[in-house]
């Protein structure tokens, strides 16, 4: 089966690097679309979502170090265009499920520690965008936390 358009969702540290590599390497070698994406989780749901203050400069200021840290990691692949690379706020697996599917894309991309015990009982990105995802999910296996 080849792939024609591939989704690398990536958490803009370090360890995504292999995970896009792997992605533009598919890409590459099925003559597929490639595109990037990183979600920003809105702050609010990080404190349940009642939160007394406004935060939205705050999330402003993770909006452009997100961008940064985006083009930091995409001028490695000059093939990519600012339209292959997208930035959004929401629930990880809602938004790469929402843009593969807005994309026609066929394979979606994401880093995985294969962690197990309580770390798998709670779930992980990685697993969470797995389930009910629109089309295949490849997870490139990162190395274990020390």
């Amino acid at each position: 089966m080849s792939y024609k358009h591939i989704l690398v969702a990536i958490d803009l540290t370090d360890e995504c690097l292999p995970v896009i590599a792997r992605g533009n390497e598919l890409a590459r070698i099925n003559g597929a679309r490639l595109r990037l994406v990183h979600i920003i989780e809105p702050m609010a749901m990080a404190f349940g979502g009642d939160v007394p203050m406004d935060l939205s400069m705050m999330q402003q200021q993770q909006f452009e170090q997100a961008r940064a840290q985006m083009k930091k990691f995409t001028a490695q692949y000059p093939e990519l265009t600012t339209e292959q690379c997208h930035l959004a706020y929401g629930q990880p697996r809602q938004e790469v499920h929402r843009l593969a599917q807005e994309q026609n894309c066929d394979l979606i991309v994401v880093g995985s520690h294969g962690r197990h015990g309580l770390a798998l009982l709670l779930g992980s990105t990685a697993n969470d965008i797995l389930h009910g995802a629109p089309c295949d999910v490849l997870a490139v296996r990162l190395p274990k936390e020390e």
